[in-house]
């Protein structure tokens, strides 16, 4: 995996930052041997886990621990950064914005810079920060950016924590979520940013669920509370923290209300912000040290688990047969080749199974339409009858709301039942895709390689396919008829001279609106999950097979070698091996690595 956010010691060198740990000792051992692990990766070649960990030390050592701002796209991550650091220095906007995550850190002084896959780091200007980290810019990072660090002197940061800036989920780019999974593994602590509608999706809260297994600091924003009513931000808070305790088994205790753009705009204490800066001061004094710590130790116990299955390739090449090393490198190769193959045909078989349960979830919704309709403007056109003909702007909303009552009346009931029949259809389908790559997995699973050993044996639909939320319908849709001075100056046209008959229209027209929409809403929740679960899962096989055989080519190449020097060097090389073996545990912490690998 691109290691796209760290970063190295000489610019935090030039950035002022001096971290306060105190006793530093224990870090600074964590330190030690994250460089260790790199110095023992180099001799495999290992490129990749000797970068992550060499990156992972300097952090470490010099006491900064990572709160990645995280949720569905357009909840406003960015913006709200940029209120924490005192100004627009991220981009943000009105389509999904952030590509690739961006670190941001503590500096004297505003600064940026960016690396590219193909090189070394680049210092730019803060101004051009936009032409690599946003989505308009950089579409599905097409230039490659490894990595973007922003630095600012806030004083937020001072003490070691930096924002990261990621991705937001359920985007139209898919490698936007994909590049936000892949950072989870380096997440310390993390801000949640939900909105109103809906409070929490199904993806982000699967997301927050990963997260919360590692951590436990988490801090809930509500962002963009300027734009709905208090009882609307009261039933999202109320319900998003209903559901989030409920997924995660432990209490939320606070969901900050905030406006990003508010703050930004005015300036001082809007709404809850103090409380939320408050909060995250808090998490720097009360957690900051234990973050860094908890931090090492999980990059220690990652990266030595991920050498000692090179590690075990190895010592298995030197006593194994020449052919029979080339056999499995060649039944490698052919599962490479074979996979991506199997994975679409995969694909168009599951592709069938949801066309088909969208249809049938598109016929339930046309039975309900048909059943529904005649009923429904009925009790319309009774509860308009009995409303006064005041002012034509004031008629209009009390015909919409009544609108809004009719619908809600009749379709929630409908939605209630229809979850449940989701819910179990979900259930099918991921149980017959969990049963289709289990039997896949199966086949891969059969040439016995160790590089195999980070795919799963066998799918647990319940567990594996995700995204794993329930649905949601307990806060109904509100479709606003939109507002114009046109239309308002047209309304009291028609109440002056009685015509209230032409608002009478509109309301049926909207409650047709709000029948179609709100119905709609198990199929493409359905829909939505699905798609998402699937392709989750497929990046996540892809990644290994990606990488099946260059270790067991690697592995072979040395093997032969030491082979051709004589039997001594062999004995020399095994006993070096099960001594790397034995350090790496030793390291790691724990003994379970050495049967889990073996």
């Amino acid at each position: 995996m691109e290691n796209v956010w760290v970063a190295v010691s000489d610019k935090a060198r030039t950035s002022g930052f001096r971290p306060d740990l105190g006793s530093s000792s224990v870090v600074g051992a964590e330190a030690d041997k994250l460089l260790r692990i790199a110095s023992l990766a180099e001799q495999f070649n290992s490129e990749q886990i000797a970068d992550d960990a060499r990156s992972a030390a300097e952090r470490i050592a010099e006491g900064r621990f990572y709160v990645a701002c995280v949720g569905q796209f357009k909840r406003g991550k960015s913006t709200l950064l940029n209120a924490l650091i005192g100004g627009p220095i991220l981009p943000s906007g009105v389509v999904p914005v952030t590509a690739v995550p961006t670190i941001v850190r503590f500096g004297e002084r505003l600064g940026a810079r960016v690396r590219l896959r193909s090189g070394e780091w680049t210092d730019i200007a803060a101004a051009d920060i936009e032409e690599y980290v946003s989505e308009e810019r950089n579409p599905e990072n097409s230039k490659g950016v490894a990595g973007l660090e922003v630095f600012v002197p806030s004083p937020l940061l001072a003490e070691g924590m930096c924002f990261v800036d990621t991705p937001g989920l359920g985007s139209v780019f898919a490698g936007n979520t994909a590049a936000t999974h892949a950072f989870l593994p380096h997440i310390d602590a993390a801000i949640v940013v939900i909105g109103t509608d809906p409070p929490i999706a199904g993806d982000e809260l699967a997301l927050v669920e990963s997260v919360a297994k590692e951590i436990p600091d988490i801090v809930f924003v509500l962002n963009k509370a300027d734009r709905v009513t208090q009882p609307e931000r009261d039933a999202a808070v109320s319900f998003a923290r209903q559901v989030l305790e409920n997924r995660l088994q432990r209490p939320v205790p606070a969901i900050f209300e905030t406006s990003a753009l508010e703050q930004l705009d005015r300036g001082g204490s809007q709404r809850e912000w103090a409380l939320l800066v408050n909060a995250l001061e808090q998490l720097v004094q009360r957690s900051g040290r234990q973050l860094v710590r908890d931090a090492a130790d999980r990059s220690v116990r990652r990266l030595s688990g991920q050498l000692l299955v090179v590690v075990k390739e190895e010592r298995d090449a030197l006593t194994r047969p020449f052919d029979e090393s080339e056999r499995r490198i060649g039944q490698l190769r052919e599962i490479v080749s074979q996979a991506e193959q199997s994975l679409n045909d995969l694909g168009y078989l599951f592709s069938g199974e949801q066309q088909r349960l969208s249809k049938t979830f598109g016929d339930h919704r046309d039975v309900f339409l048909k059943s529904v309709r005649e009923v429904a403007h009925s009790e319309l056109s009774s509860a308009l009858q009995s409303l006064p003909r005041t002012n034509g702007p004031r008629y209009r909303r009390s015909a919409m709301r009544a609108a809004q009552d009719v619908a809600r009346r009749h379709t929630m009931p409908w939605l209630e039942a229809e979850k449940i029949k989701g819910e179990e259809a979900y259930r099918k389908i991921a149980k017959r895709f969990a049963d289709l790559t289990t039997d896949f997995l199966s086949r891969v699973r059969g040439i016995g390689t160790s590089e195999l050993a980070y795919l799963p044996k066998e799918l647990n639909a319940g567990q594996d396919f995700q995204t794993r939320s329930e649905f949601r319908f307990y806060e109904y849709i509100h479709l606003a008829m939109p507002a114009s001075p046109v239309r308002y100056v047209a309304d009291l046209a028609l109440g002056a001279v009685r015509a209230h008959s032409a608002i009478d229209a509109g309301a049926h027209d909207f409650l047709d609106l709000l029948l179609e929409t709100n119905s709609e809403r198990v199929r493409n929740d359905l829909e939505n999950r699905v798609t998402e679960s699937r392709h989750c899962l497929e990046a996540e096989i892809r990644t290994v097979l990606r990488d099946l055989s260059a270790v067991a080519e690697q592995a072979l190449a040395r093997a032969r070698t030491a082979h051709a020097a004589g039997a001594p060097s062999v004995e020399s090389s095994l006993k070096r091996l099960a001594s790397i073996e034995a350090e790496l545990v030793r390291l790691s912490g724990a003994e379970t690595s050495r049967l889990e690998h073996s």
